[in-house]
């Protein structure tokens, strides 16, 4: 018999037995519809077995569950988990608020996460210019490849072909923006040190 504390989504068998028609019937407006095996596509080709085949009744937890990012809906960290980009910095700070403070079900748990993403990008980048080999923003993202290889005939007749004016605003804007930025910067120093 499993803990009760587990919850029953990391068992094998669950323990709550499902609603009843009837029960799905009156909450769920509709609820039902396709149980007539004539009114289903997929019939007879849905074969559910009896049985999980799983062998354990509850997975052995993977270590390192501490200080783990983990969404409010879940009691605890899952069973196996990633740990191959540990959070780090900024825009890991970042991360782990959009998992402590929103639901997985609530836009702004995913726009920090984007957030997070593009702190942590443009952390590379900063970090690549303190390398003897910094980002090259024609070659790297792509931009070169749309004249060379026929970027615009090859969106002819699809639908996403509006964005082909947003793109180089996109990949080309920020770098755009910082190089002014840092002319501007530069142009004031230079002053003052004059001045």
């Amino acid at each position: 018999m499993t803990d009760p504390a587990i919850p029953s989504a990391y068992v094998r068998d669950k323990r709550t037995p499902p609603p009843s028609r009837e029960e799905l019937r009156a909450r769920i407006p509709g609820w039902g519809v396709d149980l007539d095996p004539a009114d289903r596509p997929s019939y007879p080709k849905e074969q559910y077995p009896a049985q999980t085949g799983a062998h354990w009744d509850f997975p052995d937890r993977q270590s390192g569950a501490e200080g783990r990012e983990r969404s409010v809906e879940h009691a605890f960290v899952t069973p196996v988990f990633g740990t191959a980009q540990p959070l780090h910095g900024l825009s890991g700070a970042i991360r782990r608020f959009a998992y402590e403070r929103y639901s997985e079900a609530r836009n702004g748990h995913w726009l920090i996460l984007i957030a997070g993403d593009r702190v942590d990008a443009w952390g590379a980048h900063l970090r690549s210019f303190a390398s003897l080999h910094p980002d090259n923003p024609v070659t790297e993202t792509g931009v070169r490849t749309e004249v060379t290889h026929g970027g615009l005939t090859s969106r002819k007749g699809r639908s996403d072909a509006r964005h082909q004016l947003l793109d180089p605003l996109l990949v080309a804007g920020p770098w755009v923006a910082g190089a002014g930025a840092a002319v501007l910067g530069t142009r004031r120093l230079v002053r003052a040190l004059r001045g």
